[in-house]
């Protein structure tokens, strides 16, 4: 699905209106009935519940006037608050506060602190609040009456559905200039904005749903997007199925080359990454000393000792020779977490990525490895998935932190190119981009998964992908879904502050389950 920016979605707007001659009232009409579900699902039924609907002048607040007027259809209390005065309502946004008022809702003008003080009494007594001040047209900063009643919004501490986009929140770029709609639920028309993607905007939707509101294909295709929005539906179609004759051999044989002394974690959790999404066969290569260490930890993974430097207990140069051996009996690599940086170590990341023949998943280490000389990306002949974080990806393009934070598909789209390989540039939202510029934002994922170890999980789920089939590009952005998923079923289960990179694990298999279309005896999996 196509992520846009609010004038992009304005565009599509005009063109179904004005070109297809889809009936704007229509729209409105669908759009405030997509809100109104919602809403319905938030108070768990309409009959004895209270609603104070927020309305601004324009077509966010049209939309706002239907699910008042359906809502009170219902048998539910509503309160309308229009910011300013029904004259100034015109178009299809006047026509619905006509109807809105023919059954019977309530519309107070508030013009004035008078207004507000009514507005603070119905909120203390709501049991939903609907925001349909601004919609994505909006830039800038919220100021005078609507701004404060954002304010009033805020500190009521009630549920609060924003129609389309949170007020105050800019559509175009995420940015958040002052006060701005805290939703617990945003319902959004057409396609998701930029601004809902990416953070402050994202922290500001609450449980962002994009719903269908009947503008034609031709209107949808019209614009190209600034990037594609995962969904279930599209992750759903592209994970692997397994069928019925299916072996341990042709599920996908993963080889990761991992961990050094302090870090034996971090190779056991890309290795049980790999398992888990559904590799038939892993193989650890792990500094000898450690490897019994590894035995202990990982039952069903094939565990390989490699020559190690003296004293450091981490992977020597002469490890290179039994790595390509490794690799001649596997379908991809994984090389990188807890490897540590020491000089042999750096030498044998980058002999092994020049002479690289297979795909490949570099990781931490790997490519810290690479950050002083990158050579060997640009030398190899192997298609690779690079998964760095913010500081990783400035070490390897020497570009500060705050500059890529501030323009993470700019710059891992520039990586993509740069290193002709697939980045994964994890953050909030992770973003993936292509050597030829496609990129694809992850909608899954939360704040809890800032925990050492969780890009470990992400490593080895990409690689299994990518060993059961799919294209590294793929694989890429359906693992980044795959592993946000799990983490917010972790974060379900164990809270923000609790949850480790193992719990992010443990909940991998349970994603799958979930997205596979069949299950192991070929009926419709119902989980």
């Amino acid at each position: 699905m196509k992520l846009v920016t609010g004038t992009q979605m304005a565009s599509v707007d005009r063109k179904a209106i004005e070109e297809l001659k889809v009936p704007g009232l229509e729209l409105m009409e669908n759009a405030g009935r997509a809100a109104f579900r919602v809403a319905i699902e938030m108070l768990k039924g309409a009959r004895e519940k209270k609603v104070v609907v927020v309305c601004g002048r324009g077509n966010n607040g049209g939309d706002g006037l239907v699910v008042a007027r359906l809502l009170a259809k219902e048998g539910t209390e509503v309160s309308v608050f229009l910011l300013g005065e029904r004259e100034k309502v015109k178009g299809d946004a006047k026509v619905n506060l006509r109807r809105a008022e023919q059954v019977g809702v309530p519309v107070d003008e508030l013009t004035g602190p008078e207004g507000l003080a009514r507005l603070e009494r119905a909120l203390s007594t709501a049991d939903l609040v609907v925001d349909a001040i601004f919609g994505t047209g909006f830039k800038g900063k919220a100021e005078g009456l609507p701004a404060e009643a954002i304010f009033s919004i805020n500190s009521s501490g009630k549920p609060v559905l924003s129609v389309d986009l949170p007020s105050g929140v800019e559509a175009d770029t995420g940015k958040v200039h002052g006060p701005a709609v805290r939703a617990e639920r945003t319902v959004t028309f057409g396609l998701p904005k930029f601004g809902q993607a990416f953070h402050p905007g994202k922290s500001h939707c609450g449980v962002l749903e994009v719903a269908d509101i009947g503008f034609p294909e031709e209107a949808l295709d019209s614009v190209e997007g600034v990037a594609e929005w995962a969904t279930e539906d599209e992750v759903r179609a592209k994970l692997p199925e397994r069928p019925p004759t299916a072996h341990k051999g042709t599920c996908g044989k993963v080889a990761v080359v991992a961990g050094s002394v302090g870090f034996t974690g971090a190779a056991a959790l890309t290795a049980m990454a790999a398992l888990r999404t559904g590799s038939g066969l892993v193989y650890l290569g792990t500094p000898k000393s450690l490897n019994d260490i590894l035995e202990v930890k990982l039952t069903e993974v094939i565990t390989r000792p490699l020559p190690e430097v003296r004293n450091r207990r981490c992977l020597a140069l002469r490890a290179a020779g039994e790595v390509y051996r490794l690799l001649e009996e596997t379908d991809v690599l994984a090389m990188g977490p807890g490897l540590g940086t020491y000089r042999e170590t750096v030498e044998l990341v980058a002999r092994v990525v020049r002479r690289l023949r297979k795909p490949g998943v570099l990781d931490a280490d790997a490519l810290n490895a690479l950050s002083k000389d990158p050579s060997p990306l640009l030398e190899r002949e192997a298609p690779l998935v690079l998964t760095p974080h913010p500081g990783e990806l400035s070490r390897l393009i020497g570009v500060p932190v705050p500059e890529i934070t501030s323009d993470p598909l700019g710059y891992a789209r520039e990586a993509a190119s740069r290193f002709r390989s697939v980045v994964v540039l994890k953050g909030a939202p992770t973003v993936t981009a292509t050597p030829e510029g496609q990129a694809y934002v992850n909608p899954t994922g939360n704040e809890g998964m800032a925990t050492g170890g969780a890009g470990d999980v992400l490593t080895g789920v990409i690689a299994s992908l990518i060993g059961q089939g799919l294209s590294p590009e793929d694989a890429a952005w359906v693992g980044a879904y795959i592993h946000g998923l799990a983490g917010d079923l972790a974060r379900d289960e164990k809270g923000v502050h609790g949850m480790v990179a193992g719990d992010i694990l443990d909940k991998v298999p349970e994603v799958i389950k979930r997205l596979s279309r069949r299950n192991s005896s070929g009926r419709k999996d119902e989980a």
